[in-house]
């Protein structure tokens, strides 16, 4: 299985301290973000990694260099010159270096000690999506989960935790845009191709200096 993490974002609710570093390169327990998911990945020999880039791209790729340091190997999707695609147009930017098969995408601003799964089976499934209980800044969640299936609609909504597998099916037939994942993963979830699970472990969208505090409290 190939991962990808996506890494591209300006992070404006992160300034001012993203306004000379890129998020991915922040740093919890003196570890930057980014490094949390490539040592995860790395553990369960996962070991080609895609990293899309558009904001201080350029410090990302200084840091982390061709991931050998770290036993893997990186592959950049450079957006710089157009500017950061959200989640499904960076996915879609980057498919030609994605398996043909189920791959891994996590965002590159989440932390958490969710174990990725190196051999997810998604069958005829499109997704996978890794939920988690609502935070304070979504308390409405996004995608209601009945059974093992993702839904549009329910009493009760869980948060997408920006973890997820997918068959490249999902994205192939769609142009290189400005895309976000929503509206796509909606649209499949309406036809019955997306499975999920909820994740009650540790898991923090890194969005804000505040959630970032909160963040270095918590250890794993």
């Amino acid at each position: 299985m190939k991962a990808m993490i996506l890494c591209a974002g300006r992070g404006e609710r992160m300034r001012p301290l993203s306004d000379k570093i890129p998020k991915p390169l922040i740093e919890i327990h003196s570890k930057p973000l980014v490094l949390w998911h490539i040592e995860r990945l790395a553990s369960l020999d996962i070991r080609e990694i895609i990293i899309n880039i558009a904001y201080l791209g350029d410090k990302i790729i200084s840091y982390l260099g061709d991931g050998s340091k770290w036993g893997v190997k990186i592959i950049y999707s450079d957006e710089r010159e157009s500017g950061a695609l959200e989640s499904a147009g960076g996915i879609i930017k980057a498919l030609p270096h994605l398996s043909s098969d189920t791959f891994l995408v996590v965002n590159g601003d989440v932390w958490c000690d969710y174990e990725f799964e190196r051999d997810f089976d998604l069958g005829s499934d499109l997704a996978h999506l890794i939920l988690v209980p609502n935070p304070e800044h979504n308390p409405l969640g996004d995608f209601g989960l009945d059974k093992s299936r993702a839904t549009n609609s329910a009493d009760t909504k869980y948060t997408f935790s920006g973890i997820g597998y997918y068959n490249p099916v999902l994205f192939n037939t769609l142009k290189e845009a400005k895309l976000p994942l929503a509206p796509i993963l909606r649209q499949a979830i309406d036809k019955n191709r997306v499975s999920a699970s909820l994740y009650e472990g540790v898991w923090h969208d890194i969005g804000t200096p505040q959630r970032l505090r909160v963040a270095e409290a918590t250890f794993v």
